[in-house]
C-alpha cells in the first residue's frame, strides 16, 4: 500500500501544456464528466423513447454547463472564499484565470452552487423553448450521477478537497499526514451509487419529477455522510454542532428534495 499512501509524491496533476499553457488532469476529467453525462442522456432519450430531440438535447447541454459553471464559481464566492465582499468588488477577479501573471486556472467550485445554477438554466431554457420542465430534469437525474463521477475522480487527481486525518490503510499522505482520499468516497457514493439506484429505479418511475426528487434525496444522504470524512472549508470550520457547511447545505437539499418529492407526488394523485 506504500505507492498508493504515497501516490501524491509522484503524479502531477498536470496532464500536459499546450502552448504554454498547463492542462490539468481536473480540466481533462471535467470535460470527460460533461460529455459522459450528454451521452447518458441522448442514451436514455433513445432507450426509454423519450420525446426530445438531439438538437433540443445538445443546446440544454450548453446552457446548463454556463449555469453549472457561473453558479458554481458565485457559490464558492460567496459562502466558501472567505473574501465575498473583494470578489463582489471587483468582480473581473472572480473568473480571472491568472495569479501573480501566471495561468493557473480557475479554482474554487460549489457542488450546491451549481444545483442553483443548473437549476436557473432549466427553468429559463424549458420556458424559451416550452420543454417539459419535469421530464428533462427526469433525465438529467439519471445522467448526471455518472459524469459526476468523473468530476470528483478530477479532485483527487488535482489534489484538492482532501479527506480528514486518518490511521486507515487506504489512507493518503498530503502534506506529511495521512488522511481519507474523501473524494474517491464521493466519487463512488454520490456518483456511481446513485447512478446505479436511478439507472434501475428508472423504470418504476410514476410521475414527472420524481427522479430528480429522489436524486436530490440520495444526494443530500451520501453527501452528508461524505462530509464527516472530508476536511472541512480551511476558513469556515464547523459551523454548527461539529457540522461542516457541507452538512448544512445537504440537510437544505434534503428538505428540498422531500418537499419536492411530495408536492408532486400529490399533485399526481389529483390528475
Amino acid at each position: 500500500m506504500d505507492k498508493w499512501n504515497e501516490i501524491y509524491l509522484h503524479f502531477d496533476p498536470v496532464a500536459f501544456s499546450l502552448f504554454g499553457f498547463k492542462i490539468h488532469w481536473y480540466g481533462i476529467m471535467y470535460i470527460l464528466a460533461l460529455f459522459t453525462a450528454l451521452f447518458a442522456a441522448k442514451y436514455f432519450v433513445k432507450k426509454d423513447k423519450i420525446n426530445i430531440l438531439d438538437s433540443t438535447l445538445e443546446s440544454y447541454f450548453f446552457w446548463v454547463e454556463i449555469g453549472v459553471i457561473l453558479g458554481a464559481r458565485l457559490g464558492w464566492v460567496i459562502v466558501y472564499s472567505g473574501e465575498a465582499w473583494f470578489y463582489l468588488t471587483n468582480p473581473l477577479q472572480i473568473f480571472n484565470p491568472f495569479h501573480n501573471g501566471e495561468f493557473v486556472g480557475i479554482r474554487g467550485m460549489s457542488y450546491h452552487g451549481a444545483v442553483v445554477g443548473f437549476l436557473i438554466a432549466t427553468i429559463w431554457f424549458c420556458k424559451k423553448y416550452r420543454q417539459n420542465l419535469w421530464l428533462l430534469l427526469d433525465l438529467c437525474a439519471v445522467s448526471i450521477p455518472i459524469g459526476y463521477f468523473f468530476g470528483r475522480i478530477g479532485n483527487f487527481l488535482n489534489q484538492e478537497l482532501f479527506g480528514r486525518a486518518t490511521d486507515v490503510a487506504w489512507a493518503i499522505k498530503v502534506g506529511g499526514v495521512l488522511r481519507h482520499p474523501s473524494q474517491i468516497y464521493e466519487a463512488v457514493l454520490e456518483g456511481l451509487t446513485i447512478f446505479i439506484i436511478l439507472f434501475f429505479y428508472r423504470k418504476f418511475k410514476k410521475f414527472d419529477g420524481e427522479l430528480i426528487a429522489i436524486y436530490a434525496i440520495l444526494y443530500a444522504i451520501a453527501r452528508f455522510i461524505c462530509e464527516y470524512f472530508r476536511e472541512p472549508d480551511y476558513n469556515l470550520g464547523f459551523v454548527f454542532l461539529n457540522l461542516s457547511m457541507g452538512h448544512i447545505l445537504s440537510l437544505a437539499m434534503l428538505l428540498a428534495g422531500i418537499f419536492t418529492y411530495l408536492k408532486l407526488k400529490k399533485k399526481f394523485k389529483f390528475e
